[in-house]
């Protein structure tokens, strides 16, 4: 066989099925032994190949399986990184195979010739050339063996000539054939009984113990209810790990930092003693402070223990497997105990969370503007009631099926996801979380498609993220993938705004755009494409575009008010300092935006800053 060969039978016998990438020249050769196992491996064309690295990673993640994505040489290879770097700093499984020139020409300054090993060397955990064919078979087992192993990228680059080179056998004295195989075992580590036990004597001790958990613990949220339950602890999620215990249940405090919730919050400034489970979250201001409480961590990797919080226990190991062992180990809180009314109380601050978010989903209006007959930058008349992105995000909850997937973008439409959008038991949920790149719902939602095609694939998004890759919805259509793209328009990149604005007391710039009619952009790509305009249209629209018998991928539309701010769980008084100071600097809309905060302000009743709201409130009506 050629190399190209050696190479596509070697990731057919690691189990990998799909590949996502763009054809080219640098690669070609690789593209023809995939067209000739056709019935083994599908390769789905991308429309750009930072798509095809996003897919690879969203699959992975969604499988637990390797993603794998492949381009040319030069800006081909170039176009992956975004999406392989979602894919390292998520600890997501993921092949990239790229072309690369002649091997006669490397380092000669030919055409798309750069160095491609050296680009790769920072998000890849295992990075290699492929200089001929007898090499390729072992290439390909340590770069997927790698992968698995490190949950992270590795990549091979195979030089044109060397693809078409066929094996002869022509081998080292050292090389022995066949010594390599596609063989993994998955290691269920176990962490040691003396750790265990010292974890439990902590958590049996602590008065006040959270439970915050990430993707890591995915495969464990049965567990993680169970120990919930028995030492009566609330359960806090970071949003990678959004799906590991339903939102409605009973324990459940919801997310965590600046898309998070009041009692979550609360429940981390209060805490004695913090058990991470399969998380990094990084904002760790948002934890508690350091030697407040008693830290546990359980985490797969070793060198991410004690990295958020001083731990004084690391349990190294699969969750599902140190949850069970540990829950053994645990005593039953009494239902009186301090540790019990820790959590009755913020069951309590939970159902008035969840009041208010309901309330702000129900009324689907927002605030009329005072900028009287004025249009818009999408030429609309602001005085007319817009909808509440709160609304929309609420809507698309209600429509989930049972095992719906939900793809989510970075933006303002993350916050509302974190908050409006439920999570079921049975439903997937990710999105890019540590490196939070724009543009990955709309190809997320294409992989988890691709993986589970019986399944409904939600991407919720923001204009901005869904512009920049907004060609792959033509690969769904391509690929009569029926996904559902639900898109929050405001024609600004609204968290940004809010970033200028609230965290370094400047007036937004640069950051509205021309607007674009997605629906008919839909249509126009061979989909369906609705309108949302008013509030009344929610649960008409949402009923048509989310149902099953809708063959088409589908775009909604949803014209939201665009000075809904993502407000944080707790507002800060620096929060409403900067907002006044970028007033005084030139800020645009400061009419709309001020009564806007002012009004949610007093809807979720924080007293600890009313005084400073009221006093923006008295500084805008004297100087606007």
């Amino acid at each position: 066989m050629h190399t190209a060969e050696i190479i596509a039978e070697a990731l057919i016998d690691w189990d990998v099925k799909v590949i996502f990438g763009i054809p080219g020249d640098g690669i070609n050769s690789f593209i023809e032994a995939l067209r000739k196992r056709q019935d083994k491996i599908r390769f789905v064309l991308t429309r750009h190949e930072e798509a095809a690295a996003f897919m690879a990673c969203a699959y992975a993640k969604y499988t637990g399986k390797i993603g794998a994505c492949v381009a040319t040489s030069g800006p081909g290879a170039i176009h992956l990184l975004n999406g392989l770097y979602d894919a390292k700093l998520d600890g997501a499984p993921v092949i990239a195979i790229t072309g690369r020139t002649y091997s006669d020409l490397i380092g000669s300054g030919y055409q798309q010739d750069i160095h491609q090993l050296e680009l790769f060397a920072d998000v890849s955990v295992y990075n290699n050339m492929i200089i001929a064919p007898e090499q390729a078979e072992m290439a390909v087992d340590i770069a997927c063996r790698t992968a698995l192993s490190q949950r992270g990228v590795s990549h091979l680059t195979i030089p044109i000539d060397i693809q078409e080179k066929k094996l002869a056998g022509d081998y080292s004295k050292h090389k022995v054939p066949g010594h390599t195989s596609d063989f993994y075992v998955k290691i269920n580590t176990e962490p040691d009984n003396q750790l265990l036990k010292k974890a439990a004597d902590i958590i049996n001790l602590g008065n006040k113990v959270v439970i915050l958990t990430g993707q890591g613990a995915l495969n464990a949220g049965e567990q993680v209810i169970q120990i919930s339950e028995k030492i009566k602890a609330p359960i806090i999620k970071a949003l990678l790990g959004k799906a590991v215990v339903p939102d409605e249940h009973l324990n459940c405090l919801g997310g965590i930092g600046m898309l998070g919730t009041s009692p979550s919050v609360e429940a981390m400034d209060e805490a004695d003693t913090l058990i991470m489970i399969g998380t990094s979250f990084p904002y760790i201001e948002y934890l508690p402070k350091p030697g407040q409480a008693r830290g546990i961590q359980i985490d797969i990797k070793p060198e991410r223990i004690g990295l958020r919080y001083p731990v004084e226990v690391g349990l190294v190991g699969d969750s599902n497997i140190t949850l069970l062992k540990l829950l053994h180990l645990l005593e039953e809180k009494q239902t009186e105990s301090v540790q019990s009314n820790f959590l009755k109380s913020k069951q309590e601050e939970m159902k008035k969370w969840n009041d208010l978010l309901l309330s702000q989903s129900n009324s689907g209006k927002s605030l009329e503007s005072m900028n009287n007959g004025k249009k818009n930058n999408d030429g609309n008349d602001i005085n007319k009631n817009l909808v509440k992105p709160q609304a929309i995000a609420s809507a698309v909850s209600r429509f989930l099926d049972d095992e719906a997937i939900v793809s989510v973008d970075s933006g303002t439409n993350t916050i509302f996801a974190a908050r409006f959008i439920k999570m079921r038991k049975g439903m997937k949920f990710s999105l890019s979380g540590t490196l939070a790149s724009m543009a990955c719902g709309l190809p997320y939602a294409i992989a988890a498609k691709i993986a589970y095609p019986e399944r409904q694939s939600v991407a919720f998004v923001g204009d901005g993220g869904f512009t920049m890759l907004m060609g792959e919805f033509a690969t769904a259509v391509q690929y009569n993938l029926p996904i559902k793209v639900i898109i929050l328009k405001n024609n600004v990149l609204g968290m940004i705004r809010w970033e200028q604005m609230a965290f370094l007391g400047n007036p937004e710039f640069g950051v509205e755009f021309s607007p674009i009619d997605f629906a008919k952009f839909a249509e126009n790509c061979g989909g369906k494409g609705y309108k949302i305009r008013d509030p009344n249209e929610i649960e008409q629209v949402m009923e048509l575009a989310m149902t099953k018998d809708n063959e088409k991928p589908v775009i909604v539309e949803a014209y939201v008010d665009p000075f809904e701010p993502p407000m944080p769980p707790k507002m800060e008084p620096e929060f409403v300092k900067n907002i006044v100071e970028s007033f005084a600097k030139g800020q645009p809309y400061t009419k709309r935006i001020g009564l806007t905060l002012f009004r949610n302000q007093i809807s979720t009743s924080l007293k600890d800053v009313k005084n400073k709201v009221i006093e923006t409130r008295n500084i805008i009506q004297k100087n606007v």
